[in-house]
């Protein structure tokens, strides 16, 4: 192995160490910012489901520690390794990644896709992005680092919050600074990398968190499923696009079009999680759905 990359190594382990000692549980990855570590079970393809209960290394994020010793013992099986990944929603930061990509068919001077996205996104739902860690990636990108509440499971995402933006949530992993790829050197950006993981704004959490499963009658059909059809949920994702200024409209809309079909109560609940996504409050969208039912003549 080159002297090049037996440096890389060693400072990979550096910084993955440096990492741990705040908390964060880290695994080695290659150049191409895979796990380094391939799986003990890939010439086994009668092997179950395996998240480390072998007490093998290769298992990827669930090989994620914070002890130094099991770090060292990470990198000494992966003599290759050149970075290292932090793994997300784990105690005691439950880390969020919000992965802001940049366009590629523009020059640098041209605002990202991903940041307009996500300012858009603060401005509708009114939430700011407090002072944390920011991670540059060589392609140009941004990793903002946030914490989340211990109670909370943010899923994985690529595209759902916004075209450009991807999430990195439990069972996921952030590429950690000082790590080197292919591409270049993930580097904190200037001011940020003494910064503890700030709160993710509540508001931004309800967009990362997926829609809460609506408690319904034995022997019912599921809100937004058999009775509603294909109409229903074209019907949600039509709230679902309602920009600022346009919600409340969209949603008495949808609604008279639901009672008016003759699914309007199996369709409250996903329209009153979609009038959520879009900001409104559960209050005034229970209310402009009461409203949409009188005005077509049935009981809300």
């Amino acid at each position: 192995m080159a002297t090049t990359d037996r440096q890389a190594t060693t400072l990979a382990l550096a910084h993955a160490l440096s990492a741990a000692e705040r908390g964060l549980a880290v695994i080695p990855l290659s150049r191409t910012k895979l796990p380094a570590l391939r799986s003990p079970h890939r010439d086994d393809p009668a092997a179950g489901p395996c998240h480390g209960e072998c007490g093998r290394f290769g298992h990827g994020v669930y090989d994620a520690s914070t002890d130094p010793a099991r770090i060292r013992a990470l990198f000494a099986a992966a003599p290759r390794a050149t970075g290292y990944g932090i793994a997300c929603g784990l105690p005691p930061h439950h880390l969020i990644g919000i992965d802001l990509d940049v366009r590629s068919d523009t020059d640098s001077s041209v605002s990202s896709v991903s940041s307009v996205a996500l300012r858009e996104l603060a401005l509708r739902h009114l939430f700011t992005i407090p002072a944390t860690v920011v991670v540059l990636t060589p392609s140009g990108g941004r990793h903002l680092w946030l914490s989340g509440p211990p109670d909370a499971v943010v899923p994985n995402s690529a595209g759902r919050l916004a075209p450009g933006i991807d999430i990195r949530g439990a069972g996921g992993y952030l590429v950690g600074p000082g790590s080197r790829t292919d591409h270049g050197v993930y580097t904190a950006a200037p001011g940020t990398a003494h910064l503890p993981p700030a709160t993710c704004p509540p508001a931004l959490l309800r967009l990362l968190l997926p829609p809460p499963r609506t408690p319904r009658a034995r022997g019912t059909a599921p809100p937004g499923s058999a009775p509603a059809g294909s109409h229903g949920q074209g019907l949600v994702q039509f709230v679902l696009a309602a920009h600022e200024g346009q919600r409340n409209t969209r949603l008495f809309w949808a609604a008279c079009r639901a009672y008016e079909d003759g699914i309007g109560p199996a369709l409250v609940a996903p329209l009153v999680d979609a009038a959520l996504n879009t900001g409104l409050t559960e209050r005034e969208a229970r209310a402009t759905i009461a409203s949409a039912a009188r005005m077509t003549g049935h009981r809300p």
